[in-house]
């Protein structure tokens, strides 16, 4: 049973974890219902002002517009939800609740306008500057990671196959396989942020039909560039009520991929920082509570965060997809419900995530003690690989080299399974097989496995002076 709510905390609401818990203040406020409105607002100015240069709109009716543009207050937002609960329609009761304000001008806001003239080029508005915002999160993320592939290009650490151990790689390579996904990413919101368009101002069908009504003249002729040179934005050449649906789904495609990436950054992180690896691990605070249970716990917290947003935002691509497909001719309305959430919530979450990864990338702690111990228990076995090139060079058959390696390999890993160092560089550098080819110190040189990475770590650095092109 529910109590009866106390109606003036606002704690007697819903409130969703964004607005409190996770993306930033600055993400928060684009997709604030105050930004909104005003918004809505500066694009009515603006359209006055194109109406007031083709000589409909008079300049005391612009002046009051102009005045009271930003008088959106929790009062008039207020007065506005009343006037909507009573028509059922947020962009009217807006401006009624703004034609209030204004008793010269306001009987001329929104003329020749239908709703989408006004929300979709606000939503563009919205959705540029909130990819500009994610694109700077991303560009210091970047930044970060590319220092710390520099750091580790060339400590030596084993990499893992089928989450087995296989050969060699070093920590900044490891690091510099992130930090090309989240390039990848940085391209395609590049792109995506050039190709942002409005709407424009094209009427209920976009035909443009009632603004070219209103205009008569050479001097009233109507032009939306009027209109969106004010607004600082470019608009589809063609339009139905609304403006392509596929914007959406690719400006969210875009931020599922950074998710994408990030979500297997923290996974590969959470899988390092487990015990029976231990070479990684996230920045743990000295008051941060790992468990309520176990005050020993050191849970991998804020990757497990960045999972778990990065599968909400996963799925939200296909909604905007489903938009996208199903406008129906000039437009159907069930997409609006859908958008006041999903816009919103896919940047937020994005957000978020390249919040907490640059911090756990900042604060990243590399186990070198651990990472040297790993390379010593499971290297010898990858290093083999070079013994066996070196043993044929030198005149042995490389099948019998082969079967005798293997034998050795094997009851060296049983060895290991049972708790005991790794004695397969001793066996096969005392091996009078081997021996009798290569000298034990010789053997000994190959089977150390630390130089055994290839060109990982130019290959690191080439990947890290990319993040700065």
């Amino acid at each position: 049973m529910v109590n009866t709510p106390d109606l003036e905390s606002p704690y007697s609401n819903y409130q969703s974890p964004f607005s409190v818990r996770y993306a930033s203040p600055a993400m928060r406020a684009i997709w604030s219902e105050r930004h909104k409105r005003l918004l809505w607002r500066r694009i009515w100015v603006a359209l006055a002002e194109a109406q007031r240069d083709m000589g409909i709109v008079t300049e005391e009716q612009l002046a009051d517009l102009r005045a009271h543009a930003g008088d959106v207050t929790a009062a008039s937002i207020e007065r506005a939800l009343d006037i909507e609960r009573e028509i059922q329609h947020d962009l009217m009761a807006e401006v009624r609740a703004y034609a209030e304000q204004c008793p010269v001008g306001g009987g001329i806001i929104h003329l020749g306008a239908t709703s989408m003239d006004v929300e979709d080029n606000a939503d563009a508005l919205r959705l540029r500057d909130a990819v500009d915002l994610i694109a700077a999160g991303l560009d210091e993320l970047i930044g970060a990671l590319s220092g710390k592939v520099q750091q580790y290009a060339d400590l030596p650490a084993m990499a893992f196959t089928h989450l087995q151990p296989a050969e060699p790689t070093t920590v900044g390579y490891r690091l510099a396989q992130y930090l090309q996904d989240l390039l990848m990413d940085r391209d395609a919101l590049r792109a995506c942020r050039a190709s942002i368009r409005g709407k424009g101002f094209k009427g209920a069908v976009g035909t443009s039909a009632s603004y070219l009504e209103l205009g008569t003249g050479e001097r009233g002729r109507w032009d939306e560039r009027r209109v969106l040179d004010k607004l600082g934005i470019e608009a589809f050449p063609a339009a139905t009520q609304t403006y392509p649906r596929k914007q959406d789904w690719q400006v969210v495609n875009a931020l599922s991929g950074i998710a994408q990436s990030l979500y297997k950054f923290a996974f590969d992180l959470r899988v390092l920082q487990s015990p029976p690896i231990g070479e990684w691990s996230e920045p743990f605070g000295a008051k941060q509570v790992g468990s309520s249970a176990m005050p020993f716990k050191r849970n991998p917290i804020n990757s497990e965060k960045i999972d778990s947003l990065a599968r909400y935002l996963a799925g939200l691509p296909r909604v905007m997809w489903d938009n996208a497909a199903h406008s129906l001719l000039e437009r159907t309305l069930d997409d609006s419900a859908n958008r006041r959430v999903v816009l919103a919530e896919a940047f937020l979450c994005a957000d978020e995530m390249i919040r907490v990864a640059t911090r756990l990338i900042d604060g990243l702690r590399v186990n070198e003690a651990q990472v040297r111990c790993n390379m010593q228990t499971y290297g010898p076995f990858a290093a083999t690989e070079r013994l066996l090139m070196a043993l044929v060079k030198a005149g042995a058959n490389r099948q019998e080299m082969h079967e005798l390696i293997r034998g050795h390999s094997l009851a060296a890993w049983a060895k290991i399974s049972n708790g005991e160092s790794n004695p397969l560089i001793d066996a096969l550098c005392s091996d009078p097989a081997v021996t009798r080819y290569i000298p034990a110190q010789n053997a000994r040189r190959l089977l150390d496995a630390g130089d055994y990475v290839g060109d990982a770590p130019q290959r690191a650095r080439a990947v890290a002076a990319l993040a700065h092109s």
